[in-house]
């Protein structure tokens, strides 16, 4: 199931401060990961609820995989925050924008959830650091623990037996002609490739293969096919496509979770590299009225870093 996220942009994206919607946390440990990598923790060693329990028992922070042998996160492996929450109301989720000096597109300068519990951090508010993360060019997760226990990746199953068709490239045009297929928007802007959506996934298997004969007998190389499966990683996709900052809310394991795309050409010029480069960025608790927030932020961009 995806849900409606509410979006506070006029048509000339002057606003900046966007509301994302509500999250829950029935486990009282709240997540915000790296999308890629939610369903890998098994792989590497503890699953990811059982890590965060850890995590919040002390007070909230980092998990990370294997680590390279100082006790640091590795890059190109899983890295997530942990947090304590309040398990019996919604968690609201708010982000502050800036504009890409590359696309001129919003993109989040600060992310901040409302983890619905007092404050009990030092007396004079001083924030709480908990450990950086670098933006996955795969997107971001927030959301419940032990929800996100059973999250499908990119290479997963099907949750609902369906799956998406897409095609783009040098003979779209002839293709379209010949095969139909719908605009899918993947973006606010309307672009996007055309397809089908929404077909048993034997179907969508036997539709991509006729589009791909069609190209090996026919013109040759040229046209692109995907077939996407009804995992959550497409479902957060698909959720994000209409969005100004690819944000969507979908059911995971019963509770409603936050995916965030991240625009691929403000990605590749601004977090690019990641940890490995160290474009990382700090995840805080800090007291609002009394409440803790969690608060992730993204620094403008710094040519000379």
């Amino acid at each position: 199931m995806i849900l409606s996220v509410p979006c506070l942009f006029n048509q000339q994206m002057t606003e900046t401060d966007v509301d994302l919607g509500a999250v829950t946390a029935p486990s009282g440990m709240l997540v915000l990961g790296m999308t890629g990598w939610i369903d890998y923790w098994p792989q590497v060693g503890r699953p990811l609820s059982e890590r965060a329990r850890t995590a919040v028992a002390a007070g909230g922070g980092h998990l990370h995989g294997p680590d390279g042998g100082d006790g640091e996160p590795s890059p190109w492996t899983c890295e997530a925050i942990a947090v304590a929450a309040a398990a019996d109301r919604p968690l609201r989720v708010r982000a502050r924008t800036s504009v890409s000096p590359f696309d001129g597109e919003p993109t989040i300068a600060v992310l901040e959830v409302g983890l619905g519990m007092p404050w009990t951090g030092p007396e004079d508010g001083a924030a709480v650091q908990l450990g950086d993360l670098p933006v996955d060019r795969c997107g971001m997760v927030l959301g419940d623990a032990q929800a996100l226990d059973t999250f499908t990746g990119l290479a997963g199953q099907s949750a609902n037996g369906l799956a998406d068709v897409t095609y783009w490239g040098k003979y779209e045009d002839t293709v379209h002609e010949r095969f139909g297929g719908d605009r899918i928007p993947h973006h606010p802007s309307g672009h996007g490739p055309r397809g089908w959506l929404d077909l048993p996934l034997a179907e969508a298997e036997a539709v991509a293969e006729r589009l791909r004969t069609w190209t090996r007998e026919g013109p040759g190389n040229g046209l692109m096919v995907s077939v996407d499966a009804h995992t959550d990683f497409h479902r957060f996709n698909r959720a994000g496509w209409s969005h100004p900052l690819l944000a969507g809310v979908i059911d995971v394991g019963g509770c409603p979770v936050l995916g965030l795309g991240w625009d691929p050409g403000d990605h590749s010029m601004r977090h690019r590299g990641e940890r490995a480069y160290q474009q990382v960025y700090p995840a805080t608790l800090e007291p609002r009225a009394g409440e803790a927030v969690l608060r992730w932020s993204i620094p403008p961009y710094d040519a000379d870093r």
